[in-house]
């Protein structure tokens, strides 16, 4: 039976719509799933991955921070690890909140320093138990951990201690997650959570516990950060012949200059509001102590500036540097760097303008340079 024209046509067009369809269908799906991955996969992003990759890890001993210092050559000066493509932490600034809404210590609980659990009893749990039941496990942790409760007189959080013995319903625990030894291990938190579910099950306490795995991969983020980051300045003043300095007349002069002798056996410079600038210690081995500083004979003196901890780094570098020549011209010594090269002006412009901008990436990542949070993670 012959076809005529109009059912050719007709079936040219059921052909095509049935095409129109399926490309129209085959579209949405793709549409629908690039939704869902921007849901699950990149949706409310880790607190601590701005969307960079995440830095390399630093070279050296397990568990060991490689602390680079500085070199005789201005092309010496270490790059921070990872620094193209250090993760940037980017938690909120504000104090960690407890269930009331009120904020907890951030010498004890920092959103981004530590992992913060709280528990909610029925019924005042008292203090000394608390302490008592964790007791059993928390020798087990190499990380500083804390305990805090909410006060139900006044509404404030305070840190618990072995001496309090009052009764409380609200209760905060805080595990650091990072400090210069590396971040917590996987086995380390899970022993943590282990502990903290137990203490809630013996005080029938609600408990909510967070995904162990995104908090071991955000305390290793926040490690690759801080490790990329965390350098060291280090420049010596050493006798100009070779001989060395008598330690009486070296207090005198590291007095003169505003340093103090320090319990630690080292000269400290702080700034106005008693946070470190820069140390000034023994090129030796001995400690520069009260007592024994008065006999003492040292070849130099070595003065540091750790970036991280120190609140301006530019203007402590500039008062460390300033400290260093006085010291040189007041005994008779010469600035030099590691290799006991004298100190070029061009290292020096170097070093400031490497200060200045690691201090910065400590900002944009959230970690302002000497405040309590840096301090705690640069420990």
């Amino acid at each position: 039976m012959a076809i005529s024209e109009l059912q050719v046509a007709l079936i040219g067009a059921g052909a095509a719509g049935v095409a129109l369809v399926w490309g129209y269908n085959a579209w949405q799906e793709r549409q629908h799933r690039k939704t869902a991955d921007r849901i699950f996969k990149g949706g409310q992003g880790d607190a601590l991955l701005a969307g960079e990759e995440p830095a390399a890890v630093v070279p050296g001993e397990p568990g060991e921070r490689q602390e680079p210092h500085f070199g005789d050559a201005a092309d010496s000066l270490p790059e921070a690890p990872g620094a193209a493509n250090a993760a940037e932490p980017a938690a909120d600034l504000s104090p960690a909140e407890g269930e009331c809404g009120l904020p907890l210590p951030a010498e004890c609980a920092d959103p981004v320093a530590d992992c913060v659990l709280h528990l909610a009893a029925a019924n005042p749990a008292p203090a000394p138990a608390v302490q008592a039941m964790q007791s059993a496990w928390a020798g087990e942790l190499s990380k500083p951990m804390h305990w805090l409760a909410r006060d139900d007189a006044d509404g404030v959080w305070h840190q618990v201690d072995a001496n309090d013995a009052g009764r409380y319903r609200e209760w905060a625990v805080a595990l650091q997650l990072v400090d210069r030894r590396g971040p917590v291990s996987d086995d380390e938190l899970a022993r943590f959570f282990d502990g903290v579910q137990q203490v809630a099950q013996q005080t029938a306490a609600t408990l909510e516990l967070p995904s162990r795995g995104e908090i071991v991969m955000r305390a290793g983020a926040l490690d690759e950060f801080c490790a990329a980051v965390d350098i060291q300045f280090v420049l010596h003043v050493v006798e100009a012949t070779g001989g060395v300095f008598a330690g009486t007349k070296l207090r005198g002069v590291a007095e003169a200059a505003g340093l103090m002798l320090e319990a630690d056996g080292v000269f400290r410079a702080r700034d106005e509001a008693g946070g470190e600038m820069f140390t000034v210690a023994n090129l030796g081995p001995e400690r520069l102590e009260a007592e024994s500083i008065k006999s003492l004979a040292t070849h130099g003196l070595t003065l540091s500036l750790d970036v991280p901890r120190v609140a301006d780094g530019v203007l402590a570098f500039d008062r460390m540097l300033a400290t260093a020549r006085q010291l040189a011209a007041a005994l008779g010594g010469v600035l030099v760097d590691a290799q006991r090269a004298p100190l070029a002006d061009a290292v020096i412009e170097a070093i400031r303008a490497k200060t200045a901008e690691l201090q910065q990436r400590m900002r944009d990542g959230n970690i302002v340079p000497g405040s309590t949070r840096a301090l705690r993670l640069f420990s």
